[in-house]
């Protein structure tokens, strides 16, 4: 009999696990703003082994996205179920430290004296800047590994401000990863930065999204040549709504760019790395 009862329990928490492979879902998802609708009758699901870009124009509605998948937003209409979790009907309290979130905000709002090793540290407590918190080893000690695992251990010591655009945008991503999250949310990561600071950090994002651990993850760009090699998806938006959405390979198209962006596209891609222009 309780041998039965183990099993059943065990078999159980398979099912549970098993079930929970949907990190994302949108069931026709408005968000409307003085009379505007800046997310558009929005469905579309992400489930935990993928990686997506979200490629469109300004305003088409991309960091609202984002924002919705981090419970910072709820929809005006429709439904956002997060990690099993359906906004409205849920402690986003409590969701939100199972998500990672990396945006350029967000490292504005992190103290300039703050050291690196700090900024990151702070993450597994959802604060911004150091106080009176009691870490343990095994938090300095994770926290170290991610600085290592996001070329930051040799600047632990080096406060937030002193650091290049490349390294203050490793530091809001090693942040975003420190609590081990089920979903990581990448608002335009490479932007600002110069050449040999995005190529660095893409392939450093490029090893992660290869990665089997590595949760479900989004990343916000404007621009083809930023999309990881790795990751699978992308989702085209223009105006709050879906152009396309799917498989990098067979969506991403130079007539999918081409309706994104509202002018002719030429596309072209050398291994797993795209280039696009305007159509001379």
């Amino acid at each position: 009999e309780m041998l039965r009862s183990l099993v059943g329990s065990e078999m159980c928490i398979r099912d549970r696990a098993g079930g929970m492979s949907i990190a994302l879902e949108f069931t026709d998802v408005v968000v409307r703003r003085e009379g505007r609708d800046i997310i558009d009758h929005v469905t579309w699901q992400v489930d935990d082994d993928q990686r997506w870009v979200i490629l469109g124009p300004n305003g088409a509605g991309k960091t609202t996205l984002l924002q919705l998948a981090d419970t910072l937003m709820h929809p005006t209409s429709g439904a956002v179920t997060v990690l099993g979790e359906t906004l409205g009907r849920t402690d986003v309290f409590e969701l939100r430290p199972r998500i990672g979130f990396a945006s350029s905000a967000m490292a504005k709002r992190v103290p300039r004296d703050e050291t690196v090793l700090n900024t990151v540290l702070t993450a597994a407590y959802s604060v911004l800047g150091r106080w009176n918190e009691n870490y343990e080893d095994i938090d300095e000690r994770r926290a170290l590994r991610v600085l290592g695992d996001w070329r930051l251990d040799h600047l632990a010591d080096r406060t937030f401000g002193t650091l290049s655009d490349g390294e203050q945008k490793r530091v809001q991503i090693a942040r975003a990863v420190m609590t081990d999250p089920e979903l990581l949310l990448l608002d335009e990561p490479t932007a600002s930065l110069d050449l040999g600071s995005r190529e660095e950090l893409l392939a450093l994002l490029s090893g992660y999204a290869s990665s089997p651990t590595t949760p479900a993850m989004l990343m916000v760009t404007h621009h083809v040549e930023e999309i990881p090699v790795g990751f699978t998806h992308v989702l085209l938006m223009r105006e709050g709504r879906i152009v396309a959405a799917g498989p990098i390979a067979e969506t991403l198209t130079a007539d999918t760019l081409t309706e994104t962006f509202g002018m002719p596209i030429v596309l072209s891609s050398d291994e797993g790395r795209y280039a696009a222009r305007a159509a001379s």
